[in-house]
This record gives C-alpha cells, structure tokens and sequence, in this order.
C-alpha cells in the first residue's frame, strides 16, 4: 500500500457505479481487469479506506467473471452488481512505434452499453451508506447525477472530454471533478479549471502526463509535478491518481500532500502490468 498520509481516516466509504471491462494486451496474451469505476474502488479499498463498493454491469462471460472475482479478492462489495447476458465489455491495447500502449479496438463496453443501470429504492438505500459516489463520463450515469447526489457526494472523471454541453449536464452535481488534459498547457489548464469551478465542482484536477497535474477549487491553485519511475505500462495510472487524491483528502491531508499522494499512486502503477493486476490468458 502506498503511504498517503500520516492521519489516514479509515472511516470513509466510497462506491464507485458505472464502467468495468477487460483490458486486453495483445502483445502479451493476457488481459486484466480495469475501467475507471472498477479501478477507483478497488485502489481506494488498497490504499485505506474502510468500504469501497461497486455496482455495474456485466456480462455473463468469462471475462465478466475475471473481473467480479477480482473484486472479490479485494475486498471490493459486489453484492448490488448485475449480470446481463452478453459480452462484457472489453479493450484491446496494442504497442506503438514508441513501445507505448495505445487503446485499439473495443467492444463500445458491451453489454453495459445497451443496457440501462436503473436504481432500485434497495440500491439508493446501499448507496445512502457511502460517503463518495465515483463515476465517470464512460459510465452512462449522467441523468442519474441529480439523483445520486441526494444520497452522497459525487466524484467524476470526465477523462478527455471537455464538450460544453456535458459540463453543463454534470457539473453541478459533482464535488470532484477530474480532467486528463495533455494537451493544455500551465495557463490553458488554469484557465479551464476556473471555468470548471464556476460551474459547481468545489475540486478541479487536471492531470497532465509528464506535465504534472494541476489543482483549481476551494483551495485555490496548486500544482505538482509526476513521480519519475521506469514505467512498464501506463494503463490505469490516471485512475490511480484520482484513487490516491480521494483517500488523501479523506485522510484531511493537505492540498500538497493530496496531490503528491496522487502522483505517487499513478508512479507505482506505472510499474505494473495492469491497472491493478490480475492477469488472465487471452484465448
């Protein structure tokens, strides 16, 4: 477990609802677990909050499987989860020109995608018990935010996409909003943190690759630079990220510490396969 902090407070819950599918390495033959909702509760769980859930859906297939027994391992609750008959959904990551792993093809999530997650009063009842909702603009949730946040905070990772009209829909229910956004530099990043904040998130993390991530909220503006490590893969290390700046700030560590706990969670996935292991033979 990494070292987030010196005043850990266990007493945190968080149940993460949307996105979980397999990570296929072509290259290797193998496949991991992953998904940003998946892999939010299962590192928050690693890195020492007391309860970490997880409701989505998945396919009745081999790989669905992989993935529940994953979380099972890892004390993740799955006992809200649901099983469609169908595909789950599934990644295939190949190795560029640069030895860099780039997403391929993939399956658009399988059968989560064409399924709706509805909330029965029992699974707002379970959610009532968490203190953090995560999800993520990969999870089909949006229209479900205005109901989600009567019942716990919201924490939302947007990924890549930065579309007006989706921050109109989700930002104002979201208390943690987090962006990957490479592309922007120190200025460009604050300026679109601002722009964020306005419109009701009270924490804004732009994480920017080799760049470092950059803090705009509440707390005003901070930034942080990456951990350097030699990275085996990539994968999931924005996820950890948001895993280790979660339980920081549940720890009630400071802006800095946050942001450092972050940036050391996403250095030590970097240096694993998988976002969080588990591998399983492709064929």
């Amino acid at each position: 477990m990494i070292k987030i902090g010196t005043n850990m407070n266990l007493n945190y819950s968080l149940v993460a609802i949307g996105d979980n599918v397999v990570d296929n390495y072509m290259d290797r033959g193998e496949f991991y677990p992953g998904g940003n909702a998946v892999n939010v509760a299962v590192l928050t769980r690693r890195y020492g909050l007391s309860k970490t859930a997880y409701i989505g859906i998945f396919g009745n297939d081999s790989a669905g499987d992989h993935v529940k027994a994953s979380l099972t391992e890892e004390g993740v609750n799955i006992d809200y989860v649901r099983t469609a008959i169908g595909e789950n959904g599934k990644a295939y990551v190949t190795l560029n020109d640069d030895g860099d792993r780039v997403f391929g093809e993939s399956n658009k999530g399988g059968v989560q995608s064409r399924l709706k997650l509805n909330f029965h009063p029992s699974d707002l009842e379970f959610i009532a018990g968490f203190d953090l909702v995560h999800t993520s603009i990969y999870s089909y949730i949006n229209d479900d935010l205005p109901l989600l946040v009567q019942y716990a905070d919201v924490s939302y990772d947007f990924s890549v996409n930065r579309k007006e009209e989706i921050l109109n829909a989700v930002c104002p229910y979201v208390k943690y909003a987090f962006f990957s956004c490479s592309d922007l530099n120190h200025h460009e990043a604050v300026a679109f943190g601002e722009h964020v904040h306005s419109m009701g998130p009270r924490h804004v993390l732009i994480t920017r690759g080799e760049q470092g991530a950059i803090y705009v909220g509440d707390l005003g503006i901070h930034s942080q630079d990456i951990t350097p490590v030699r990275a085996v893969d990539t994968l999931g290390a924005g996820d950890s990220y948001i895993s280790g700046f979660l339980v920081s700030m549940a720890a009630g560590e400071s802006l800095s510490d946050c942001m450092q706990a972050g940036a050391a969670a996403a250095a030590e996935t970097c240096m694993r396969f998988g976002a969080y292991g588990y591998a399983n033979q492709i064929g």
